[in-house]
C-alpha cells in the first residue's frame, strides 16, 4: 500500500523535478561564525535530505551590508560564501534533494548595532520591534540593492546550488515595505501607485533571472496576508501582486507566508495558533497564479494535513520548518505509514528563542545542530559488556528521554514514577488549554517507550532499598518542587536553609503552581500570583484561573521589568499578554511580596520601596522558584557506582535542558559499559 500518494508524487519546479512534495523552508540557525555556511549546516541539511525531504531552502542570506540583524547572518554578496555553498550541496544533493539559497534584505526590521550602518527603508518609518529610524533610500541606493540581489544570485550559481529564492516581500521585509502603502510614503517612481510600488520587485526578479541559468530554479517568497495593519496588504492585495509576479514568466514558484513584525505570530505562530492557519490565504494566492507552483506553510505538522492540502489543491508543495526541526525523519516515517511515530512540533517556539542567544535547538529533539554526533544512535554495548540494565527514576521529560535513548541503545530499562501518569511538570502546564499541545513532548516519549517494550512502573516512589544492587546503572530524574518561602532573587541571604519565610506564606490560602495545575486545587474568587521567574508558569496559571466557566479576578505581580519577560525571545509575549488582558488579568511589574496577612497582601516597589496594599485577596499563588529533589540522587550515589542525575533534580531549569541531559546521560552509559568490559 502506498501511503499519502499526493504527498509522494514527484513535482515540477521549472526545469527541475522533485522526488516528493515536502519542502523544508528557510529559517535561521546561527550555525555560522564567519558569515558563510558551516559544517554544522551541512550536517543539519544533509540529515533532512538523507531522510527524504525533496527541497531545502537554506536560511535567509543578506544581499547587502545594511541587512545584518545578528552576527550569525550569512552574507550572500561575499565571494567567500561560494565554497560553503559547495560544502552544503555535497551533503544534500547526492540524496536527490534540491538545494536553494534565499536572498533577502530586512529593511527597517533590523537595527545598526551589528552592521554599524544606517538601516535602509523606502521611508523613514521605524520598526515596532527594533525602533530605529531608517534612512530613506535614494535612487542610487535602490540601484545598489538591485545589484546586491543580482550579485548574490550569481554567487549561488557559482556555488553549485539548484536555485535561488528571492525573499524580502514576505514578513514585512524591505521589498514588502516598498509594496505596502503603510510603510512606503514615497512620491517618486517607487511610491504611490501599485505599478510604482511593484517596480523594485520587478527589477530584482528580472536581474536575478538574468543571473541564473535556465537549468536552475528561481522562486520568490511573498505574504498571503500582512495582518490587521492600517493601510497594510491583505490577501486580495497579495493575490494581485502574485498575478504580477506570475506575469513576468521569470519565476518557477511562489512560496507564501504571512505576517510582519507588527504581529509575528502570523509568521511563526506558537501554540495555540491553529494548525494550518495560513492555508486559506495561500489557497487564494494559488487561484490567482494559474499553473505556477505554490508552496504553503503555517503549522502543517501531520502527513494527513499535508495530504489534504495537496488533494484540495490549496498548494502544490507543503513547506515545513519547525516540524522538520523537531523530526528530521518526518518524510521517511510518513512514507512508511508510521505517522504516529513522528515527533510532533508542539509550537513551543524554543527553536526561535534559542537563536536569540546561541545556535538553533529544539525543545525535544536534542540532535538539532548536533547531527554529526547525535543524529545516528551510537552502537549498542557489545554482548560481553557488564552494564546492561538501567533504572530510570522519574517520568518527566528528562527521565523519559533518558529511558528511550537507553532502550534504543539496547539496554533493559525500567522506569519508576511516583505519580499515576508520566509527564511531570509538562503535564501540569498542559492543563492550561493554550499549552495542551506541549503534552505531545512527553506523550510521544511515553508512546515510544511502550513500543520499545520498556517497563514503566507508575505510582511507585522508588527508594534506595528498591534500587540498590538491582540494576547495573541508575539515572535519577526526580525533578523539583516549588519553593514556598516567597522570597525573590533580590534577597539571596533569605534563601539559606532555615531562613524565615516571607510573613504569611504559611497561611492556608497560599499555594504553588503544583497545587493549582498539578493537584488541581480549586481556588477562590480573587487571586494574586507572585512571580519571580518571568517564564510561562505564572502566565499559564493566570490564564487557567481567569478563563473557563468560573472566571476569577487575577493579578500577576512581579519584581521584574514586565510580566513574562522570559517570553521575549520566543516572540509570543504580545500574544500571551493579549489573551491575559482580554481575560481581565491585571499585570503589575516592579513590585515584590512583603507580607500576607489574612486577605490583605503587602507589596513593595522594588525601586523606591513604596508599599502597596491588595485587599481583599482570597488566595496567593507563589511562582518563586523550585528546589531540586536530589535526596535519592545523593543517597543512591553513596552506595552505587554508576549513578547520574539529570534535569531538575540537578538544578531546576527548562524542558530543553531536561531532555538534553537525559539524552547525554543515556549515551554515556555506553561509554561506561564499554570501559568496564575492556
Amino acid at each position: 500500500m502506498r501511503h499519502y500518494p499526493a504527498l509522494f508524487q514527484p513535482g515540477r519546479l521549472g526545469p527541475r523535478t522533485t522526488r516528493n512534495r515536502v519542502w523544508m523552508t528557510a529559517h535561521a540557525t546561527e550555525f555560522t561564525t564567519d558569515h558563510t555556511y558551516s559544517a554544522a549546516h551541512a550536517a543539519y541539511y544533509g540529515e533532512r535530505a538523507a531522510k527524504g525531504v525533496a527541497v531545502i531552502t537554506m536560511e535567509a542570506t543578506a544581499v547587502h551590508p545594511t541587512s545584518q540583524p545578528r552576527p550569525g547572518v550569512v552574507l550572500a554578496y561575499e565571494p567567500s560564501v561560494v565554497d560553503s555553498y559547495r560544502t552544503v550541496a555535497a551533503a544534500v544533493q547526492p540524496h536527490g534533494t534540491l538545494l536553494f539559497a534565499q536572498l533577502w534584505h530586512r529593511g527597517r526590521e533590523t537595527d545598526s548595532i551589528v552592521s554599524r550602518l544606517p538601516v535602509w527603508a523606502p521611508s523613514p518609518v521605524p520598526c515596532a520591534v527594533y525602533r530605529e529610524i531608517p534612512h530613506e533610500m535614494s535612487a542610487a541606493e535602490i540601484d545598489e540593492l538591485v545589484e546586491g540581489y543580482a550579485r548574490s544570485a550569481a554567487l549561488a550559481v557559482d556555488g553549485g546550488l539548484d536555485g535561488v529564492e528571492i525573499h524580502g516581500l514576505a514578513h514585512g521585509y524591505l521589498l514588502g515595505q516598498f509594496l505596502s502603502p503603510a510603510t512606503n510614503h514615497r512620491t517618486d517612481d517607487y511610491g504611490g501607485s501599485l505599478d510604482n510600488r511593484f517596480r523594485l520587485v520587478r527589477r530584482i526578479i528580472e536581474r536575478v533571472r538574468a543571473a541564473v541559468p535556465a537549468t536552475m530554479v528561481v522562486g520568490i517568497r511573498i505574504n498571503g496576508d500582512d495582518g490587521d495593519v492600517e493601510n497594510g496588504l491583505r490577501t486580495a492585495d497579495w493575490a494581485e501582486i502574485a498575478r504580477r509576479i506570475a506575469a513576468t514568466a521569470a519565476v518557477d514558484y511562489i512560496s507564501v507566508s504571512q505576517g510582519t513584525y507588527l504581529d509575528r505570530m502570523l509568521i511563526y505562530g506558537a501554540s495555540p495558533t491553529p494548525m494550518g492557519h495560513q492555508i486559506a490565504a495561500t489557497s487564494s494566492i494559488r487561484s490567482a497564479v494559474g499553473e505556477l507552483p505554490v508552496v504553503v506553510v503555517g503549522r502543517i505538522t501531520t502527513p494527513d494535513m499535508a495530504e489534504g492540502v495537496l488533494l484540495r489543491g490549496d498548494a502544490d508543495f507543503v513547506g515545513m520548518a519547525r516540524q522538520l526541526i523537531a523530526d528530521a525523519e518526518w518524510v521517511r516515517k510518513a512514507a512508511g505509514g508510521r505517522a504516529n511515530d513522528i515527533r510532533p512540533c508542539v509550537g513551543a517556539n524554543h527553536c526561535i528563542a534559542s537563536i536569540a542567544r546561541t545556535a538553533l535547538s529544539c525543545i525535544h529533539n536534542p540532535a538539532v545542530g548536533r547531527e554529526a554526533v547525535l543524529a545516528a544512535a551510537p552502537a549498542a554495548p557489545s554482548a560481553h559488556a557488564s552494564a546492561r540494565s538501567v533504572a530510570v527514576v522519574g517520568a518527566g521529560p528528562a527521565g523519559l528521554r533518558a529511558a528511550l535513548t537507553a532502550a534504543e541503545l539496547g539496554w533493559e530499562v525500567t522506569v519508576f514514577e511516583r505519580a499515576d501518569t508520566t509527564g511531570g511538570q509538562v503535564r501540569w502546564l498542559s492543563v492550561v488549554e493554550p499549552y495542551r499541545e506541549w503534552l505531545g513532548i512527553t506523550d510521544w516519549l511515553t508512546d515510544q517507550l511502550l513500543k520499545a517494550g520498556v517497563t514503566i512502573k507508575l505510582g511507585h516512589a522508588a527508594t534506595v532499598a528498591d534500587l540498590a544492587g538491582q540494576f547495573d546503572a541508575y539515572i535519577i530524574a526526580t525533578g523539583s518542587s516549588p519553593r514556598r518561602d516567597g522570597w525573590t532573587a533580590l534577597h539571596p541571604a533569605r534563601w539559606a536553609p532555615g531562613a524565615p519565610a516571607v510573613p504569611g506564606t504559611d497561611q492556608w490560602n497560599v499555594f504553588t503552581v503544583q497545587d493549582v495545575l498539578g493537584e488541581r486545587v480549586n481556588l477562590p474568587a480573587s487571586v494574586l500570583i507572585v512571580d519571580d521567574l518571568g517564564d510561562r508558569r505564572a502566565l499559564a496559571v493566570a490564564e487557567h484561573l481567569a478563563g473557563g466557566a468560573r472566571r476569577r479576578t487575577v493579578e500577576i505581580a512581579t519584581r521584574l521589568t514586565h510580566v513574562g519577560v522570559g517570553l521575549t525571545d520566543s516572540h509570543d509575549l504580545p500574544s500571551v499578554t493579549g489573551r491575559l488582558r482580554r481575560l481581565g488579568v491585571r499585570l503589575s511589574a516592579g513590585v515584590e511580596l512583603v507580607e500576607i496577612k489574612d486577605d490583605r497582601v503587602t507589596l513593595a516597589d522594588v525601586y523606591n520601596g513604596e508599599r502597596q496594599q491588595r485587599e481583599p485577596v482570597d488566595a496567593v499563588v507563589l511562582v518563586t522558584g523550585q528546589r531540586a529533589n536530589d535526596g535519592l540522587l545523593r543517597e543512591l550515589g553513596a552506595v552505587e557506582r554508576q549513578v547520574v542525575g539529570v534535569g531538575d533534580c540537578v538544578a531546576p531549569r527548562r524542558v530543553f535542558d531536561a531532555i538534553w541531559e537525559g539524552e547525554l546521560a543515556a549515551r554515556r552509559l555506553v561509554g561506561a559499559s564499554a570501559a568496564s568490559a575492556s
